[in-house]
């Protein structure tokens, strides 16, 4: 590269500081016009190598043909080959100090050969040309504490499956087609976002996309990151917006990894007490040292700056804050003070978020945190962690156990439905039903809920309500919204077929309902963060594991009163206690007969009476259905 050096001296010093937030400028492999010849410069961080050569369809894979030149003190290696182009595959060739020649794929790749190939593609991805400016302009004014958000968790590989052919043995749709038929049934259904799973490149399709090697790479499985950027750019042009998975915990030990990188440990720690997951069997980051964290601060930045996507739901938050996590004693090694914290990844997720919401107004942070760490959603001013939203894992386990419960049983768990609510305004919550509930053995969510098919359905029902209804962002696994019934696996579609049955219509069309109900009613999502927001009308009929509850607007307008019946017993001499002296019009009701129900006229208003129920001076009477829900706005 002679003096007209890429990498230059002040690249040297970000990228040696962690602070280098467009790195993937620099590192990996770009177009470029060098010396009036066209090819593409290669640049790679390996500090301890002996040394580097890139080697690919361009050179016919020999390592003597192109070897790189070291650029100075920190260890990234460059070479410019001409007439390398856009779509030629490629590795490094590493000579680790040992001798030892270690062929691997790109950290910084775009793009990546489709498994079982381990190559990284050339790829140029800044070429696109967007249509979502309107959606772009008012993501900046967007406020999850105060905005509606209605998440589906999608794996895309395994929504909807093409008949396998010799060309599309796997029967994938790929990101074009995604994006006209994901966005129509999203659309239609009422949802805000979509969270994809495995999107980074990743080799085995079991891991569903958590073991990454690819981190800048979209998985070719489904097309080209032009291909995917389209995907993104449809769903924003239809007021949908993106949340990608995000795994900086933790990355498999594959050959053409990030694993003893250079023939040393760079990215994880070299003490396997500090740098493996002995449970699942892969390697830690070392958020300690500025380069890796640059790597993953960086890459969190190109999906939100290059992609346009909306959000990041970071996983296993916990496996990082915790230097025991999954670990028995004598695999660990305390911090400084003596305790578990990891006081580094502490630094790298208060850096993350501050510098991620802060260059992009209204994008999301979210974190699958399962333990109660403190102030994971607080502000990194006030010792916070700064995400904007914590996945509410407590509310789902004790939800889930409640619904699971045959009714006999759930007058004495009804604390299982009522204890979220001594903290559900301590974070910032989403509520979650998502793909790990629906797997090994845990049974789908139609098949976790007792009774006779049709008892299921109506429970199912009656707990979507409820947790339409609970204070909290929501988030539902593809599938569970018409009541799958096999548990979720990668390997092939949804059951689609099932939406020929009654049963499975009428669930999908209530759960609809529900989500263009949540999305019409700011006191579902606007008040979010206190009690002023929602109010128990009765939290303790246990006996007849019945719930009421109201949810208060912001305009003190189209205030909503929630009634939900736990059991298949009905109860015609039900009266509810009401917060004030007014008519009550009955908006949603699950034995409606668009849902199954029997063909009965029901009044639409009903009038307060001045008669004591529930410890208020008014009420009405409701007569309560067999797992009855009724909405009732006021």
């Amino acid at each position: 590269m002679g003096k007209k050096m890429q990498f230059g001296e002040l690249d040297q010093y970000l990228f040696g500081q962690g602070t280098h937030y467009d790195i993937y400028k620099k590192l990996g492999a770009h177009l470029m016009t060098y010396y009036r010849k066209s090819g593409v410069y290669f640049a790679v961080w390996a500090p301890n190598a002996k040394s580097v050569s890139v080697v690919g369809d361009f050179n016919n894979w020999d390592k003597d043909a192109n070897p790189m030149t070291r650029t100075g003190p920190i260890g990234v290696y460059e070479v410019f080959v001409p007439g390398a182009k856009e779509g030629d595959l490629y590795k490094y060739a590493i000579t680790a100090q040992d001798g030892r020649v270690l062929m691997k794929a790109d950290p910084f790749a775009f793009s990546a050969e489709k498994r079982p190939g381990t190559a990284s593609r050339v790829a140029v991805i800044d070429d696109f040309q967007w249509g979502d400016r309107v959606w772009m302009k008012k993501r900046t004014e967007f406020d999850p504490k105060k905005s509606a958000m209605t998440i589906y968790e999608v794996h895309p590989g395994s929504w909807k499956k093409h008949p396998a052919t010799d060309e599309n043995p796997d029967g994938f749709y790929n990101y074009k087609e995604l994006a006209h038929e994901l966005t129509k049934y999203v659309k239609e259904m009422g949802y805000t976002h979509v969270e994809l799973m495995g999107i980074a490149e990743h080799p085995f399709d079991g891991s569903w996309g958590y073991q990454v090697t690819g981190y800048y790479a979209p998985t070719s499985r489904y097309g080209s990151p032009k291909e995917f950027k389209y995907l993104i750019n449809y769903l924003h042009k239809n007021k949908i917006g993106v949340i990608l998975d995000w795994v900086p915990a933790h990355f498999p030990k594959d050959a053409q990894g990030l694993a003893e990188f250079d023939g040393t440990c760079i990215y994880e720690h070299a003490d396997p007490r500090q740098g493996e997951h002995p449970e699942w069997g892969t390697k830690i980051f070392n958020y300690g040292k500025p380069e890796v964290k640059n790597f993953l601060l960086a890459n969190a930045l190109y999906w939100v700056e290059e992609y346009h996507v909306d959000g990041l739901r970071v996983d296993a938050v916990a496996s990082m804050l915790y230097l025991d996590y999954g670990k028995s004693d004598g695999q660990w090694v305390a911090n400084k003070y003596g305790g578990n914290e990891n006081l580094e990844a502490i630094e790298f997720f208060k850096h993350l978020n501050s510098c991620l919401t802060g260059r992009n107004k209204g994008a999301v942070m979210i974190a699958e945190e399962s333990t109660a760490w403190p102030k994971v959603t607080g502000d990194v001013e006030d010792g916070g962690l700064g995400f904007s939203l914590k996945w509410n894992m407590g509310w789902m386990h004790d939800f889930l156990e409640y619904m699971k419960l045959d009714p006999l049983f759930r007058k004495d768990n009804h604390y299982k439905m009522t204890f979220s609510m001594t903290y559900a305004f301590s974070e910032n919550y989403i509520l979650v039903l998502s793909h790990d509930e629906v797997v090994h053995l845990k049974c789908s969510m139609l098949n976790k809920m007792p009774g006779y098919p049709d008892d299921k359905f109506e429970n199912l029902k009656a707990g979507y309500t409820f947790m339409m209804g609970h204070p909290g962002k929501k988030l539902l696994f593809m599938g569970q919204d018409f009541g799958q019934l096999q548990e979720w696996s990668e390997a092939r579609e949804l059951d689609w077929y099932l939406l020929r049955e009654d049963n499975h219509r009428h669930l999908q069309e209530f759960y609809k309902d529900l989500l263009h109900l949540y999305k019409s009613y700011p006191a579902l999502y606007a008040n979010d963060e206190g009690y002023e927001g929602f109010e128990w009308i009765n939290a303790d009929d246990c006996f007849r594991s019945i719930f009421s509850f109201i949810r208060k607007s912001p305009t003190k307008r189209k205030n909503l009163l929630f009634v939900i019946n736990f059991t298949p017993m009905a109860r015609d001499d039900y009266r509810v206690g009401v917060p004030r002296n007014k008519q009550y019009k009955l908006i949603l009701d699950s034995k409606d007969p668009k849902y199954g129900g029997p063909q009965i006229e029901k009044p639409k208003i009903y009038k307060a009476e001045k008669s004591e129920c529930d410890g208020r001076p008014f009420s009405f009477a409701y007569p309560l259905p067999p797992y009855g829900v009724a909405v009732f706005e006021y």
